[in-house]
Formats: C-alpha cells, structure tokens, sequence
C-alpha cells in the first residue's frame, strides 16, 4: 500500500487543453496530455540517490521545457487565428459600408423624378375629373344633335315634296291656262 503511495506521488499527470488550425483557417481543439514525473521530497533519501536525483530534475526540465514549448506554440496559433478573424472583421466592416453606399444610390436613383411624377399624377387626376362630365354632355349633346339632325332632315324631305307638288302644281296651272287661251283665242278667231 505504501509502494503505491509512492508511486501516486511520484507521478503528476498534467492535462492541457489547447487550439490550433485546420489547412482552412478554421479553430480546432486537440487536447494533449503530458505526464510529469517528479520525485516527491518525501521519497528522496538523504543518501545515494544523487544520479537518480539529477536524472529527475533533468527529466523534471525537459517536461517543462516541452509544457512551455506547447504554451507558446498554442499562444501563436492563437494569435494567427485572432489576426485572421480580425482581418475578416475588417472586410465584412468595408462590405457593408460599401453595400450600405449601393443602397444609399439606389434609393437616391428615384428621388430626380418622384416629385414630377406626382405633379403629373396630379393633373392626370385632375383632367380625369374634368374629363368625366364633358363627356357626358357631349354624349348629351351628341344624341340632341342626332336628333334635331333627323328632324332636320324630316322637314327637308317634307319641305323637297312640298317643292316638287309646288312645281306640278304650278305647271299644270300654266298648262290648263295656255290651253284655256287657246281655245278663247279660236273662239275669237271664229267671230271674224
């Protein structure tokens, strides 16, 4: 029980946890594990362990010296990966001042002519509301006109008839009096 003692003493076990990055830039953790082996002071015998003694304290380093090796390997990592994504940031921040400047365009592309419009708009209105009693009086009117057309041709028809009845009438007068004088002039001739 006391050798196992020992033995857990001797032994540290140290777990450390750090990032890197894929070939795509992306953050990926690996955990890596680094077991310590030190030698308890407890275990150490005032006597004839000096070899082993150094041989542990230079074990002791070396372990040490790898721990801090991967602190800092994991430091840099983390200092290009924070270097990538503030140059990212960077980016996305002019994308979207150039995006917001394109919007800022395109909503000022409407704006010359959207006054014009309306005024045009407007007297479209205005016309249109005009335009809807003149139309029907003209309708009105159109069909008054057809009418007093159709009444005016009534009357030039009747008024042509009347006419031509005038003109029989009128030559047939002459007719009956040329024929009434001819017979008085036979009949004055007749007295000679």
């Amino acid at each position: 029980m006391a050798g196992s003692e020992e033995e857990e003493k001797e032994r540290i076990s140290t777990s450390v946890d750090y990032c890197s990055t894929d070939q795509r830039g992306e953050v990926v953790d690996q955990p890596m594990q680094m077991v310590l082996r030190v030698k308890h002071p407890s275990s150490l015998g005032g006597g004839g362990g000096g070899g082993e003694e150094e041989a542990g304290e230079a074990s002791s380093r070396s372990a040490l010296s790898v721990f801090k090796a991967k602190e800092e390997q994991i430091e840099r990592k983390k200092m290009e990966v924070r270097e990538k994504v503030f140059a990212q940031l960077g980016r996305v921040e002019e994308e979207s001042k150039r995006l917001a400047f394109i919007r800022q365009e395109l909503e000022g592309m409407a704006d010359p002519t959207r006054k014009e419009v309306e005024v045009i708009r407007k007297r479209i209105d205005v016309v249109n509301r005009q335009l809807k009693p003149l139309g029907k009086t003209c309708v009105k009117k159109e069909k008054e006109y057809k009418e007093i057309l159709e009444a005016y041709n009534e009357k030039n028809k009747e008024k042509a008839l009347l006419v031509n009845r005038l003109i029989e009438l009128v030559s047939e007068s002459e007719r009956m009096r040329m024929k009434k004088l001819e017979e008085l002039n036979k009949t004055v001739d007749s007295l000679y």
